[in-house]
């Protein structure tokens, strides 16, 4: 047999498989980029001498190449992962499909971010029809020998084989009723034994080949498999919602396994060093006597505490881990604070006892709700684990959004139907869905859904992104509906035992009472309440660690962050939430209120200016108050007034009623109106009659604005005595001469209203950069426009267009082909519509020196958008005023991103 350095040397100089565990190190030092996340920390954990199964790692080179050439192998890879199983091999003293005592493996995927349940694993590899009995012998326990190998032919017919899951375990639940059992530990050797072979059956009827006895031969299946998986459906979901590039690949860990089914002294769990739920620092997992790690995380049985502390205060009777093995526990204890200290950062743990020994299988950074996140973080720094810069740097932007939005009333009366266990904290009502596409489907036309099922598997990732809150019959704290449940911020109750489903029948049973799909249902994941109808809602307090790390967050940023809004509402939510002004006020949203949109209506559809000005004067101070109350909001901070902006078609009358009231209001005929809206009629209106284009052509609509701001803000300066800061802002530029026009008629009613108040204020006006030419011509058009504010949404249209309003019908496609890697209008277009920005960005500068540049498309609010402002040097981004915080957060790491 090649040794690993001549394998390596064989045919290429790409080495593809790393070993570790028994004093073996191949060099890959942690790197989750080759190893993988799960690779690398095995390697971690070896390396510092916690007790792990020996192994190695196909790198995520392999996967990229495995796709790259069809699924085709280089020869080289042969020998170096047959040199992986010698090594193996020899830690363990086992041989790999020897009769007498064989080596059997676990086989699993691991990408370099943590992707729970989304791609597959196999364990107990290397049974087989003759292995089982040499196992049976080796191991004294013919019952766990036949338990394995029946798990073993299920998995991986699943997995490998892609059978029907479900004929499978139907036979399980046949053979345990025909016995009148209710557990699996029930059953015995002999039933083991015949379950097999019916096992075997069902594999040669629905597969119509044998089960594979060669171990190679199911080495390498599970292997591509693996590889395989990063391309499930489910995965290429996962990896969407969360943004992680699709070329990345995954490692497959080729690992011996470790037996937790061994009896009453072997055991398997997951566990976590602080409660990822509320950050407390107290250990949190859950363990199984005599099982496998997939019966706990799967949900397949619902597994007993970890801690004595969290059983009495569950009132739970079975023995926790600190009990019924004290000093296994205690071996676990120390190596949680072992890896807590070496990774600076909580820590999700799988582990196995087999016959009292301890093993580790896996550490990561655990997930985490947001409101444990910034607990774990602040703490952490407060106890010197890490530094405050670093605390900053630890909680996703994206997750804050959890902790901004309203929770269940405790005052409010509550229906309580059951009780399961408090998995994913928040709160959520919705329609009874029982399945992942209706749970999307209804979604899509605007329902909010709570999707309730026996248990989730990853192929319900993409209904558990739909539904607003996931309930389970089945499966503990750290089964798959929690996990990702908490990852994604949706409130999750599991294991409702309680709960029957019959999803045929679209019917729900709890306590003797019968729900059916579309009946409204709220859970609480924090309490793990299930309650009958809608529950009331009350906003949340933000203080706290919340407090202190926005404040730490403030202390690195450079970027200032405003809010979009438009009603005096939105601007206190948004300065409560720590916003430096307002980036974006479309003065649009006040003409639709119903006490105005008649004499809006009046305006646009008068042919003359004489009718136009009498409406516009009846506007005139609902717009003043309108800018008041936001002035006084804002009092001393900078207020970006966008003037009226979309296409009038916006504003026309629909129905006859409503022409009949605007001929009322303005004194003319129906029949006369309804030609005059004919004539403004346009094909596309989204590039036609608007922004300043109707400044020009009705400048009296732009004077009026103006003198709204200026009279309110005159009226704000002297009832308070601090002035506001307008920015006046005209929209869709393209020429340096419409910004002339437009600024000249601005600083006209400016003189005038300061003449006739005999009083001033300080203000700009600037434009929106929202089309390529105006980005082309920023130097030119900077010589008039004093700041300019990138408009993203019709930036990215205008510059791939592509709309807006209609790309949702085929963008997810293009993110899936890899031909956007995000979708263009929730993270900005780097490559195209941020290389206009920097353009423009430059190019205004040259012209204007310290001229004020931001953005405020919904782009604002996104992190990856905020970590190209920063890296632009634009001055500030304007976000909607939930979104505040997080755009706070994200400015902040990508000031520290950039310093590196």
């Amino acid at each position: 047999m090649l040794t690993m350095e001549e394998a390596s040397m064989s045919t290429t100089a790409t080495r593809y498989v790393y070993r570790f565990g028994g004093g073996v190190d191949d060099g890959g030092k942690g790197d989750k980029n080759l190893l993988g996340g799960k690779g690398a920390n095995l390697d971690g954990m070896a390396a510092i001498g916690l007790p792990v199964p020996p192994g190695f790692t196909i790198t995520t080179e392999m996967c990229t190449r495995y796709y790259t050439d069809g699924g085709v192998y280089p020869e080289s890879l042969k020998a170096e992962v047959a040199n992986g199983i010698a090594h193996i091999e020899g830690v363990t003293g086992k041989k790999f499909g020897d009769k007498a005592d064989p080596l059997l493996v676990s086989v699993r995927s691991g990408a370099r971010i943590s992707m729970p349940g989304m791609m597959d694993t196999v364990l107990n590899l290397g049974l087989n029809d003759e292995t089982v009995i040499g196992l049976a012998a080796a191991s004294g326990d013919e019952r766990f020998a036949w338990d394995s190998y029946r798990r073993f032919i299920q998995m991986y017919s699943d997995v490998v084989l892609e059978l029907d899951h479900g004929a499978f375990e139907e036979a399980l639940e046949i053979a345990k009723e025909d016995q009148g059992y209710t557990l699996d530990t029930e059953m015995t050797a002999a039933d083991w034994k015949a379950l097999v072979t019916e096992y075997k059956g069902l594999v040669s009827k629905l597969w119509n080949k044998p089960f594979p006895q060669d171990v190679n031969d199911q080495l390498w299946g599970a292997i591509s498999a693996v590889f395989g998986s990063w391309q499930a459906d489910r995965a290429k979901v996962y990896r969407r919602l969360n943004s992680i590039p699709h070329d990345w690949g995954t490692a497959v860990n080729v690992q011996a396994m470790v037996f937790g089914n061994m009896g009453d002294t072997s055991a398997t769990g997951v566990a976590f060093t602080r409660d990822p739920a509320t950050g407390e620092n107290a250990y949190y997992g859950e363990y199984l006597i005599n099982a496998q790690g997939e019966d706990v995380v799967a949900g397949i049985r619902t597994p007993q505490y970890l801690t004595r502390a969290a059983r009495e205060r569950a009132g739970a009777k079975p023995l926790s881990m600190e009990e019924a093995m004290p000093e296994t526990y205690a071996e676990l204890a120390r190596v949680f604070q072992i890896l807590e200290t070496h990774y600076r950062d909580m820590q999700d743990i799988e582990f196995t006892v087999q016959q009292g020994k301890l093993w580790m299988l896996q550490t990561r950074s655990g997930k985490r709700t947001a409101k444990a996140a910034l607990k774990i973080a602040v703490d952490m720094a407060n106890e010197g684990l890490i530094t405050e810069e670093e605390a900053v740097a630890r909680v996703d932007p994206a997750a804050l959004d959890q902790l901004l939005h309203p929770t269940l009333d405790p005052k409010a009366p509550r229906d309580v139907l059951t009780k399961g266990l408090p998995a994913s904290p928040g709160a959520a009502s919705g329609a009874i869905v029982f399945d992942a596409d209706t749970a999307e489907r209804r979604n899509e036309l605007g329902d909010s859904v709570i999707l309730v099922r026996v248990e989730t598997s990853p192929e319900d990732i993409h209904g558990m992104h739909a539904a607003k809150g996931i309930l389970t019959a089945r499966g503990g704290m750290t089964s798959h509906a929690a996990v990702v449940a908490r990852g994604m911020g949706r409130p999750c109750v599991s294991g409702a035992g309680s709960l029957s489903i019959d999803n045929a029948a679209k019917t729900l049973r709890i306590e003797g009472r019968t729900l059916k799909e579309g009946d409204i249902l709220t859970i609480d994941g924090s309490t793990g309440e299930v309650m009958a109808g809608e529950v009331p809602t009350v906003q949340p307090e933000l203080a706290g660690d919340f407090g202190i790390l926005m404040a730490w967050a403030d202390k690195v940023r450079r970027l200032k962050v405003r809010a979009n809004a438009e009603t005096p509402l939105d601007c206190q939510t948004a300065r409560d939430f720590g916003a430096e002004g307002v980036g974006l006020c479309r003065t649009e949203h006040m003409f639709f209120d119903a006490a105005r949109i008649t004499a809006v209506r009046e305006m646009i559809l008068a042919d003359s200016e004489k009718g136009r000005r009498v409406a516009l004067d009846k506007l005139l101070p609902e717009q003043r108050d309108d800018f008041a109350q936001i002035f006084m909001v804002m009092a001393g901070l900078p207020v970006t007034i966008r003037l009226l902006d979309p296409p009038l078609h916006e504003f026309l009358p629909h129905g006859e009623a409503e022409f009949e009231e605007v001929a009322r209001a303005a004194g003319v005929g129906v029949e006369a109106l309804k030609r005059r809206a004919a004539e403004l009629h346009e094909f596309n209106p989204m590039l036609g009659h608007r922004g300043c284009r109707l400044g020009v052509t009705y400048p009296e609509i732009y004077e009026m604005q103006a003198r709204a701001i200026f009279e309110a803000a005159l009226i704000i300066k002297q009832r308070s005595g601090e002035a506001p800061i307008p920015e006046i802002m005209i929209p869709l530029v393209a020429t340096k001469k419409e910004l002339e026009l437009m600024k000249a008629i601005v600083d006209s009613v400016a003189k005038q209203v300061f003449e006739e108040q005999g009083a001033s204020v300080d203000y700009l006006v600037g434009t929106m950069i929202e089309l390529p030419r105006a980005a082309l011509k920023a130097g030119e058009i900077a010589e008039v426009g004093e700041f300019f504010s990138f408009g993203t949404n019709d930036l990215t249209q205008t510059t791939i267009g592509i709309s807006r309003d209609d790309a949702g019908r085929f963008l997810t496609q293009y993110v899936d082909k890899g031909i956007f890697a995000r979708d263009p209008f929730v993270s900005i277009d780097v490559e195209g519509v941020g290389e206009l920005i920097e353009l423009a960005a430059e190019r205004g500068r040259a012209t204007r020196s310290g001229i004020k540049l931001g953005i405020c498309g919904e782009h604002g609010g996104d992190p990856a958008s905020i970590a190209f402002c920063e890296k632009t040097g634009l001055d500030y981004v304007s976000a909607s005023p939930y979104r505040v915080p997080i755009a706070r957060l994200a400015a902040a790491q990508a000031a520290l991103a950039n310093r590196k």
